[in-house]
């Protein structure tokens, strides 16, 4: 099953950019394996960040190989991704670093680089049949206490992996979302061509 619907351009993008989207259908049948783990936490190894000090961090929850910490995780979401993560067999928690490596100060960019390296993570998904889903809805507190993320460290994101499914394993109310046409805001809401009054034109 392909999970391709490709992003509307004004000019080319490589076509895993433009194939990259985030489904909520995963199929509950297929667990991602340990070469395809080891490999999505290398693409977010090999992201950039400021001073090259890597601060993300990745907990990793594999329903295949440690169903009870799944399943903790799990009970870390919203109710309404719950309704659609429950067919996922792997979670992944994006935690952001607060201070430099190098030389302890805090570190703004932390969460900035984060994101870079989930980014990363979810191409490598794309770029390996996979399909990848970043969430907010999430409660951080309890995700921190559960699994002993230091006080320095941000909760993020939760990240839902698996194989593509069919939009029927979905509640009703998700079905359409899955199918509807991807938007974007245009480049020029986006953009700018210097001053923050010049939107950029294609």
């Amino acid at each position: 099953m392909s999970s391709s619907r490709q992003a509307d351009v004004a000019e080319p993008i490589h076509e895993l950019i433009a194939n990259r989207w985030s489904p909520r259908a995963i199929d509950p049948d297929r667990p991602v394996t340990r070469a395809q783990i080891t490999s999505l936490l290398e693409a977010a190894r090999w992201a950039p960040s400021c001073f090259g000090d890597e601060p993300w961090r990745f907990l990793v929850y594999d329903r295949a190989s440690a169903s009870e910490d799944w399943e903790r995780a799990f009970a870390c979401l919203v109710e309404g991704n719950q309704a659609w993560v429950k067919n996922a067999p792997l979670l992944l928690a994006a935690v952001a670093g607060a201070r430099f490596r190098h030389n302890d100060k805090p570190n703004r960019w932390a969460q900035y680089d984060t994101g870079a390296a989930s980014v990363s993570l979810c191409l490598q998904a794309s770029a390996l049949g996979l399909v990848a889903h970043q969430m907010g809805g999430f409660n951080g507190s309890l995700l921190a206490e559960t699994f002993g993320i230091p006080e320095d460290h941000t909760p993020m994101a939760m990240i839902a992996v698996g194989h593509p499914g069919e939009p029927q394993l979905l509640p009703e109310a998700l079905r359409e979302k899955e199918s509807a046409q991807r938007q974007r805001q245009p480049l020029e809401v986006i953009a700018f061509a210097g001053r923050w009054s010049a939107p950029y034109r294609a």
